[in-house]
């Protein structure tokens, strides 16, 4: 991917801090008894209130402008009737294209009271993509990220999920790297100064094989844990800056 030019820098970080005001917004409506349709409806109408556009809306034919991923759902979970109820986990993906640039972040919240299992996941998740975003640093290798990731998950008694991850991103929604959850320290393309990647391992809660899901009338496709147990996830958009990283995906 190219690197940002500095007066490209400024519109990815109005990209992404609106992104991350966005999820912050619709986080405030989690509650049990609201369905992932009115959170939809929600991040929807705040993405272009503010000037932008939802990037999932018609993403390779998907149907809505945010993915909820509820318990057992890994990622890409499509909104719909499904009404959340207390003891649910919900990861909310928000993505928003402002003046052409892309801002992706993703939070999993708690609906009411949640098990001790579903904080602790959720905390796992959280704090991986914390240890993987760490490791960003110009000319770092994606293997540095997922070494990380991988290492503090496994001692935590969760899985990573391998084959879906993080990705650069900038006037692109998905460039290239492929940001992985695991991998080898020094191994996998070199992060490149002044370009934009997201860090966002999704943790499960066994080694089971996950399973895909179509999407009716896209390409996308959402994914469940094999055996049905819990999966949380966390995202940030992240620059690789001369020294190090700057997040933008901030309020």
């Amino acid at each position: 991917m190219k690197p940002l030019s500095p007066s490209e820098i400024p519109k990815m970080r109005a990209a992404g801090r609106l992104a991350a005001r966005t999820l912050e917004h619709a986080g405030k409506f989690v509650r049990a008894g609201i369905t992932t349709d009115e959170i939809n409806k929600i991040v929807h109408d705040f993405t272009l209130s503010h000037g932008a556009v939802p990037a999932p809306l018609g993403y390779h034919g998907f149907p809505k402008s945010v993915c909820t991923s509820v318990n057992d759902c890994i990622c890409h979970g499509v909104p719909d009737a499904t009404v959340l109820k207390d003891g649910d986990i919900i990861n909310v993906d928000v993505t928003c294209i402002l003046d052409g640039y892309y801002g992706d972040t993703s939070a999993t919240y708690f609906v009411g009271e949640v098990s001790d299992l579903a904080k602790d996941i959720t905390d796992c998740a959280q704090k991986a993509m914390w240890k993987g975003i760490e490791e960003v640093r110009p000319f770092a290798a994606t293997g540095d990220i997922g070494f990380a990731i991988e290492k503090f998950v496994n001692r935590r008694g969760y899985y990573v999920v391998r084959e879906i991850g993080g990705h650069g991103i900038g006037k692109v929604f998905h460039d290239d790297p492929f940001v992985p959850s695991h991998g080898k320290k020094g191994r996998g393309p070199k992060l490149q100064p002044w370009c934009c990647i997201t860090v966002e391992p999704m943790i499960n809660q066994t080694s089971a094989e996950f399973e895909e899901i179509d999407i009716p009338n896209s390409s996308i496709k959402y994914y469940l844990t094999g055996d049905r147990t819990l999966s949380a996830q966390f995202e940030h958009t992240v620059l690789i800056t001369d020294t190090g990283y700057e997040i933008m995906t901030l309020p």
